[in-house]
């Protein structure tokens, strides 16, 4: 995993959603269409907003990647429904020194998410698509033609996508408080 005090400078110099963002102007535009189509039903936001114990959540990423643009959003409307979830955003090759630790498939793939405790212990890193993510690109990439880069995926996929990720920020969430060391510091 990644040492504490490595993490905890890396999430320090990270940034918000909307600071993120608004480094490529030229390409926030996409990511807004995105968010702007994402929204929590009820049983999900208060699924999030029973969440007690801190998380720290940290996205490398690049604002030009397709699965960022689609995937990116559904995780910032996820964090807003509870500020117990620190959401921060690192781009890639600006700190590649620290993305090349955090490799899928042999590669500096994004988007991945890097889940930590209040302390900035890891607890799990994601990515760079949820299964359902993977499933639709298959569907479209494996047979007769290839999905264009910035094609709008079915509402069907991106709701299956941010369910799985409101699945796995829940899967934190319980191993955080289940933690025997963070249910001591706590005392429940």
């Amino acid at each position: 995993m990644i040492d504490p005090s490595v993490f905890e400078s890396v999430f320090q110099r990270a940034r918000p959603y909307a600071t993120y963002l608004a480094t490529d102007p030229m390409r926030a535009g996409g990511w807004q269409a995105v968010y702007e189509r994402t929204a929590l039903d009820d049983a999900q936001r208060a699924e999030i907003a029973s969440f007690s114990r801190e998380m720290k959540v940290l996205v490398v990423s690049g604002t030009w990647c397709g699965d960022c643009v689609q995937q990116g959003p559904l995780l910032a409307r996820i964090a807003e429904a509870n500020p117990r979830i620190d959401l921060r955003w690192i781009d890639r090759d600006e700190e590649s020194a620290f993305s090349a630790r955090v490799k899928v498939c042999g590669g500096g793939r994004v988007p991945v998410v890097i889940f930590a405790a209040e302390d900035f212990e890891t607890c799990a890193i994601a990515g760079d698509r949820t299964l359902s993510r993977y499933r639709g690109l298959a569907r479209r990439q494996l047979g007769a033609a290839c999905e264009l880069p910035w094609a709008e995926i079915p509402t069907d996929e991106s709701a299956a996508v941010l369910q799985e990720w409101l699945d796995e920020f829940e899967r934190v969430q319980w191993m955080l408080r289940l933690s025997p060391r963070l249910r001591m510091k706590h005392g429940d």
